[in-house]
């Protein structure tokens, strides 16, 4: 028996167990999360004896005899002021590591009242983020110990409109732990499920003998490929993807599903998988595309191992080259990279009484998911509704199928809900990666700098599957000659399949590759010009009227040269600055269906914000209330909303592509105008029940279009950074001047931006993603994620230029954040040294870990 007290409780434990496991499976708390498992993320963090701890670390009998303390244990004046803290300090973005923060803040101030930046940084170094950056959660501490010394009252409420710092309107139940994300849910005869995963990266399955798993104690189903009802294959646009590699085929990668088992405990589902059988023959994989493009490849899939290729031309390359003063010709290679979102994956299906399904998932469109899972069941669309929670990150790499389906599966078959909840692992061996590339780049200039061709040749590492591996190939084509004004460009991109994990959206969307080799090209062209990396990109900046090199006119809302304007004079006054910049589309485009979607419903005197849209940690929500108080002259109080349910929200597509603030924020705009009109003849009681409704359609060209100027994308946003180093070559600031049109929510795009710039500092100089055979040879704590320590000063410079209609001018920036902070680090070590890095991460720095 362990005895000790838990948030002023005694409690006693009559067995020795993982603490974190306790304490979310039997005492349910929520606020201690299960980020990694490792010790790594910090997600779970308690007080023990007031010293912040890692629960997942500690077992019940080292915490005998002391005292523990969550987020669920803090006073009421604490719960009030450091949601508070986080809140005005825009701290909360995916919620998914906060009370972990929170505890480590809470250790730190009992001890230091008045605690320096420094102090802070040192007192959260065990606890990651992947969406903030830090910057603001730091500022949030500070705030909270301010408020704990010298009292606080709660601000007066606000009436909140677009341009101004509403609080995030989910922070609160996401600093005290009380949101809902999936894996917090318990259910009364809920059962676990395990997957049984490919053993090899590439092997023939001969045989799956599940019967020993079946017999043992608490094992409820074990299924296979043979039990789906309905078509096996899944993808977004390409259905190459099998729920589970049948007997008499061979697995793509070391992710790929065997067979499933549902069982009454994790414990038993985790030990029914081990005792399933398999009988295979190992066979030798493709693990990079140059391997599998080889005539004499094994065919990864029939019909060969090219996804896709794309091809961009315009004007004469090979002529403009032969002319050109100066020609650079360099090659690039770029990682795959993890996501290593805080939130492993979770899905919990519920059989209903009426026979229909109701999938919880944490995805990126329950829309999507829902078409995924009913072409597996093989039933009609009524059949299955899906719902969201809350969603601890995404960054892309939760748009494809990874638990849900399973977790549909099982629970169709054993009649009982089911949860299927994903190692760190796990996640990390299954869901798709950003792509890895290889990358020539030929770009030409005359003798005054000015660009006149450039060529580029790009291969991609897609994996095992397609997932979204053909639009990612195109973005980093169609945005390869970066934001400059270039007549003559050659651009041909190939996306391969090998036996590697397979490989998707990740925020930037392809471009963060293609933009790397582009403005490193760019800089050496400068040094055999004789100008500086400012003034090349300044000569040859797109500004509106002027055409991209995708043939597209810039608009009036063009601002990179005010961007570029704004990092000018830090640029020019270190030695040791790099610069870099970058456009990023809003929305899918390219000719391909693209529309946004939201209705609002007055309900018990409310108006009630609908949409399918999936807020992954950007502010989603808040947003589109900023639009609606903007648009009705209402106050944010009487707005409210519902996460998406494909029963009651309609389809606003996929959070992706920087588009949902600009096709979603619009949609909102003109269902808030129908409802301004209605409110012009009648109160808000008398509009009880009613609905109005929302959308924008964003019509673009195809890709290859005849078009002399095809208009491909709705909007693009632009990016001038500048990254600083000391003389050792430390980090020492970071100026990010973001074009994002009109700036909805100041605090939420400077969120987006500080978090993009760390991440991207992460992928300049200490993510990896080795892979041996196709398997991942890493785990979460060495991933190489920048911790706070590692973050220099980061200042953001927000250019809101454009006043259009179109949702009030904004432009998106979730994706844009990440793309030009490589080449900007890159560009500060290649004028400290004048040493080109062709490779990320970037080797000779400070921070290169040893191989």
């Amino acid at each position: 028996m362990y005895t000790f007290r838990l948030n002023g409780q005694e409690t006693t434990v009559d067995q020795d167990i993982n603490l974190m496991e306790y304490l979310r499976d039997y005492a349910r708390l929520t606020s201690v999360k299960n980020g990694c498992g490792e010790g790594a993320c910090g997600a779970c963090m308690v007080l023990l004896d007031g010293k912040a701890m890692r629960a997942c670390i500690l077992t019940t009998a080292k915490t005998n005899g002391k005292t523990l303390l969550t987020v669920e244990g803090l006073s009421e004046k604490e719960k009030n002021i450091y949601s508070w803290a986080f809140a005005t300090a825009g701290a909360v973005q995916c919620g998914f590591c906060i009370p972990g923060m929170v505890i480590s803040a809470k250790g730190l101030l009992d001890k230091v009242p008045d605690p320096s930046r420094a102090e802070v940084k040192k007192a959260l170094h065990s606890n990651l983020c992947r969406c903030t950056g830090y910057v603001k959660i730091e500022q949030a501490v500070l705030m909270a110990a301010k408020a704990l010394r010298e009292g606080f009252e709660p601000p007066a409420s606000t009436a909140y409109r677009v341009g101004e710092r509403m609080l995030r309107v989910d922070a609160k139940e996401k600093v005290l732990g009380t949101a809902e994300y999936i894996d917090d849910m318990y259910l009364d005869g809920m059962l676990h499920a395990a997957i049984l995963r490919a053993p090899r990266a590439r092997a023939l399955i001969k045989k799956i003998d599940i019967s020993a798993a079946l017999a043992l104690p608490g094992v409820e189903a074990v299924i296979t490929a043979k039990d789906i009802p309905g078509r096996r294959e899944q993808g977004h646009i390409i259905p190459d993807w099998p729920a589970f590699i049948a007997e008499g085929e061979e697995t793509r990668y070391i992710g790929d599903a065997l067979a499933a088992v549902a069982a009454t405990s994790k414990k038993i589902a985790q030990e029914a998988v081990k005792l399933i059988k398999l009988d295979y023959e190992e066979l030798k994989p493709l693990t990079s595309p140059r391997e599998a493009l080889a005539e004499d490849a094994p065919k990864i899939h029939a019909k060969g191992n090219l996804l896709a290729k794309t091809v961009l031309t315009r004007g004469n390359v090979d002529e403009a080259i032969a002319k050109a003063k100066y020609v650079v010709t360099q090659r690039y290679t770029t990682p795959a990279t993890e996501h290593a979102f805080l939130e492993p994956e979770s899905s919990v299906a519920v059989p209903n009484a009426d026979g229909t399904l109701t999938v919880y998932a944490g995805g990126q469109n329950v829309y999507d998911d829902h078409h995924g899972i009913v072409s597996l069941l093989g039933v009609g669309d009524s059949q299955v509704r899906v719902m969201a929670k809350m969603i601890g990150g995404g960054f892309g790499g939760k748009e494809d199928l990874s638990v849900q389906h399973h977790a549909a599966l099982l629970a169709w078959h054993t009649k009982k809900p089911v949860k299927n909840t994903l190692s760190r692992q796990e996640s990390i061996n299954v869901h798709p990666k950003r792509h890895a590339a290889e990358m020539t780049f030929t770009t030409a200039c005359d003798e005054n700098g000015i660009l006149t061709a450039m060529k580029a040749e790009i291969i991609a590492d897609t994996g095992a599957y397609a997932s979204l591996g053909g639009p990612v190939l195109q973005r980093a084509c169609t945005h390869a000659a970066g934001p400059y004004i270039i007549e003559n460009v050659d651009i041909v991109g190939l996306g391969v399949y090998t036996n590697n994990p397979p490989a998707g959206a990740f925020r930037g969307f392809g471009v963060t590759q293609s933009c790397f080799a582009m403005e490193c090209n760019i800089n050496m062209l400068a040094e055999k010009v004789g100008i500086s990396q400012w003034e090349i990109r300044w000569r040859n900046a797109i500004e509106p009227g002027k055409v991209l090199p995708n043939g597209q006119i810039a608009d009036d809302s063009t601002a990179l040269k005010e961007t570029l304007l704004a990092v000018k004079e830090v640029f020019e006054s270190s030695p040791y600055a790099g610069l870099a910049c970058a456009m990023k589309n809003a929305g899918i485009g390219v000719g391909l269906p693209d529309i946004g979607r939201a209705k609002i419903r007055i309900e018990n005197g409310k108006a009630v914000i609908l949409t399918g849209a999936s807020c992954i940690g950007q502010g989603l929500i808040t947003v589109m209330t900023q639009i609606a108080c903007e648009t009705t002259g209402l106050d944010d109080e009487l707005f409210t909303y519902i996460m998406p349910d494909t029963y009651l929200t309609p389809n606003a597509g996929t959070t992706t592509a920087s588009r949902q603030t600009v096709f979603t924020g619009e949609a909102i705009r003109q269902a808030s105008l129908l409802f301004k009109e209605a409110l012009a003849t009648a109160t808000l009681a008398e509009l009880e029940g009613r609905e109005f409704y929302g959308e924008f359609s964003g019509i673009t060209d195809p890709m290859g279009s005849d078009k002399p100027n095809p208009v491909s994308h709705v909007a693009y946003g632009y990016a001038s950074q500048v990254v600083i180093l000391d003389d050792e070559g430390k980090l020492v600031k970071v100026v990010a001047a973001h074009d994002v049109g009109k700036p909805i929510n100041p605090t939420g795009v400077e969120g987006q931006i500080e978090g993009g710039v760390v991440m991207g500092l992460g992928y300049a100089l200490t993510e990896d993603f080795p892979l041996k055979d196709g398997v991942p040879m890493i785990k979460y704590g060495t991933l190489g994620l920048f911790r706070a320590g590692n973050v220099p000063e980061i200042e953001n410079i927000i250019i809101g230029k454009n006043e259009a209609e179109l949702a009030y001018g904004s432009k998106g920036v979730g994706e844009i954040t990440t793309i030009p902070t490589a080449p900007a680090v890159a560009a500060a070590y290649y004028r400290k040294d004048g040493k080109l890095r062709p490779d990320l991460p970037l080797a000779d720095t400070p921070y290169s870990r040893k191989k």
